[in-house]
């Protein structure tokens, strides 16, 4: 089964990625993993405030994914798979393709205005013949019709 692994977080064009990839599933019978990403934390000198941040990070991601995933399955009927991790969001990546042998694709969002992303820049530069899946870039000022004809 084909599996489009899509990175959200609060941007928009993280929504139009998702949108587009839940649109791709539904034609190919594809599913959908959702990767939430948390920052790593920076040092704290006292571990019970650091340990606050990490958990109110994982709170907002979690809160993100779950209403993702909920829009998700309104519009596609598709039911998502959630993963959230910390990290350096492009190690977070990577080490997700590893551990998935059936990802159909990557599927990013692109901003709108201004450069594209970390991840979108990262995933295209010269590491992008190297990827184990097709990298699907959406542009984040396509408009719901334009996702939908396109997918």
């Amino acid at each position: 089964m084909r599996t489009y692994l899509v990175v959200v977080d609060e941007s928009p064009e993280a929504e139009t990625a998702l949108r587009f990839a839940a649109r791709r599933a539904a034609k190919t019978a594809g599913t959908i993993r959702i990767l939430a990403l948390i920052p790593p934390s920076e040092f704290v000198q006292w571990g019970g405030v650091q340990a606050t941040m990490e958990d109110e990070a994982l709170q907002r991601a979690e809160a993100l994914v779950t209403s993702a995933a909920g829009t998700l399955t309104d519009e596609s009927g598709i039911r998502p798979s959630i993963t959230v991790r910390q990290g350096d969001p492009v190690a977070v990546v990577r080490k997700t393709l590893e551990e998935m042998d059936d990802v159909a694709a990557l599927v990013l969002g692109a901003a709108a205005s201004g450069p594209p992303g970390a991840l979108v820049s990262h995933f295209t530069g010269s590491d992008a013949g190297k990827m184990p899946c097709p990298i699907m870039i959406i542009p984040g000022g396509l408009d719901s019709d334009a996702i939908d004809r396109l997918s």
